[in-house]
């Protein structure tokens, strides 16, 4: 087994261009799950879940086992996927609408102030793509990039040309049919959301194979985010067979529907004999909500600075140019999956937009690792669920240092050596930590992030 590291899903597809013209450019599937963990596959080393499409996927392709989300909680990270920008240089650190009421009461801090949308400013993968390189773009599921109904800064705002459930949504109200969501007709009672958003997808494949032009899906799920439903048959199974670690089974038996479901979606791609030339990337947006999942070893679960909130599981496969089989403990970040998927496509940057990641392109290929020393998180926002404090984190090689901004204290952790953040480094190599924390200083001015106010 060769060694190098992602958990997202790119697809890449040999197609023919808009205008008839042959072309090398693949289709791209780009799959996030919402709220999954890094201990949430069984392929990452949990036998207490049921993922085996997902494992497989894995087993065919490459997985990367030190990949991090851009943000703990969903809409700063998947606003870096779509612009390859850092959250704190797009002023969107929090979860949509960064509100009042999830300030503690003794708190000695006020939340840095945010953006309340994706500004039409940002070029994102789908304006380039179809724009620069005639693609189909399609988004389906969930996209939380905006406050209300204010669907100008949605999808269709954004370089997509159809938008399936994309609205300010957080969560669902429900994941059977009636679903209440914006932008995604009521189809058939009780079917199931993950199921739904499938159809769509592979409606809009289709359809792109039919015209002969190259595609661009952008499936991002709602599940495995609250509420906790699945499928009866598998609240069956799990109902009786409490899951170790987990505290709701339910979360259990939506693992096992989202893996079913991705499943048939990959099927479907080789009975369209597009697999071949298809680059698939799978990924999650943050960890899991601390109240029904479990990152352990990691430390902590989503809204936190810590592992267990910010380490997702990220996979590739593209037959033919990924060899399967294949781990990378290359640390990665969100950003990264912007220049990638644009090398892929035959595109570059643009020099006035050069994006904060790296393309992950000679990675997949089995060439050398991006020049890269460092990957930086700025979280100045409270979450929603849990009393998480403020503050900023990079990693750099092993060290990985956390700076608090209540009382300027530093925390310093050896990941090769202590995983779930145990022991706190500072003190006995000061040194170290005050060059991570310039280092740190040097990218939030850099970035120009939006620091917490103290509370008067």
């Amino acid at each position: 087994m060769r060694f190098i590291s992602l958990t997202f899903v790119l697809v890449w597809t040999a197609a023919v261009s808009a205008a008839g013209v042959e072309s090398s450019r693949p289709n791209i599937l780009l799959i996030l799950i919402d709220d999954l963990g890094w201990m949430d596959l069984q392929c990452q080393g949990n036998p207490h879940v049921s993922t085996p499409r997902i494992d497989a996927l894995a087993g065919s392709g490459i997985r990367f086992t030190d990949a991090y989300a851009a943000a703990p909680v969903c809409s700063p990270t998947r606003a870096a996927i779509l612009t390859g920008l850092a959250p704190a240089r797009l002023g969107i650190t929090n979860h949509l609408p960064d509100q009042k009421r999830f300030i503690p009461e003794d708190s000695v801090l006020l939340p840095a102030g945010m953006e309340d949308h994706l500004a039409l400013e940002h070029v994102t993968l789908a304006e380039r793509l179809k724009n620069d390189a005639g693609y189909a773009t399609g988004f389906f599921g969930k996209w939380h990039l905006y406050v209300g109904k204010e669907s100008q800064f949605g999808p269709l705002a954004q370089g997509f040309d159809i938008n399936i459930g994309g609205c300010s949504y957080g969560g669902p109200p429900t994941f059977f049919d009636p679903y209440g969501i914006d932008f995604l007709p009521d189809r058939k009672p009780g079917e199931y959301l993950p199921d739904r958003l499938v159809d769509e997808t592979l409606s809009f494949i289709r359809q792109s194979k039919q015209k002969s032009q190259p595609f661009f899906a952008a499936l991002f799920t709602y599940t495995v985010h609250w509420p906790m439903e699945a499928p009866e048959e598998l609240l069956a199974k799990y109902r009786d067979r409490p899951v170790e670690g987990y505290r709701d089974y339910r979360y259990a038996a939506m693992i096992e529907a989202m893996d079913n479901a991705m499943g048939r979606l990959l099927d479907s791609l080789d009975d369209l004999e597009l697999t071949d030339d298809t680059l698939v990337i799978f990924t999650s947006d943050n960890g899991p909500f601390g109240g029904v999942g479990d990152p352990t070893p990691l430390r902590a679960e989503k809204g936190y600075l810590y592992e267990g909130g910010i380490r997702v599981p990220l996979i590739a496969r593209w037959p033919g140019h990924i060899k399967p089989d294949t781990v990378s403990s290359i640390p990665v970040i969100s950003m990264d999956l912007y220049p990638t998927v644009l090398e892929a496509a035959g595109l570059t940057p643009l020099p006035q937009y050069p994006g904060d990641g790296l393309s992950l392109l000679p990675i997949l290929s089995g060439q050398d690792a991006p020049d890269r020393d460092a990957i930086f998180w700025h979280y100045p926002n409270f979450a929603f669920h849990r009393g998480n404090r403020l503050g900023s984190a990079v990693r750099a090689g092993r060290y990985k240092l956390i700076e608090y901004f209540d009382d300027n204290s530093v925390e310093l952790y050896d990941l090769k050596a202590d995983l779930s953040e145990t022991k706190n480094l500072a003190d006995s190599m000061p040194d170290r930590a005050a060059r991570l924390k310039r280092r740190l200083h040097n990218w939030r001015n850099d970035t120009r992030a939006r620091l917490p106010r103290k509370r008067l």
